[in-house]
């Protein structure tokens, strides 16, 4: 069984991401609102398949030039948050 989350991104151009995660914690897909289309569909595409846990120890804290958040910081917040509620 899947389920999805919804939350907005603090601190970064992208404005939301949508998740679905699995009961096994694995993520069937991620889609970033706003930002830098090509690189967040990238992104993405190589979080499919992987472990919640597993993409937020390789992309948390990962800054954006002066921001002390990143898109990639902001997935890791959110799959953190999507995992509290699961």
């Amino acid at each position: 069984m899947s389920k999805s989350f919804s939350y907005p991104n603090k601190g970064t151009c992208s404005k939301e991401t949508h998740i679905v995660l699995n009961d096994d914690h694995t993520i069937e897909s991620i889609e970033v609102i706003g930002g830098c289309n090509g690189n967040l569909k990238g992104i993405s595409r190589l979080l499919k398949g992987m472990k919640a846990e597993d993409a937020i120890a390789r992309m948390e804290g990962t800054t954006c030039g002066p921001r002390p958040t990143s898109c990639p910081d902001q997935i890791a917040q959110n799959l953190k948050h999507a995992l509290a509620e699961l």
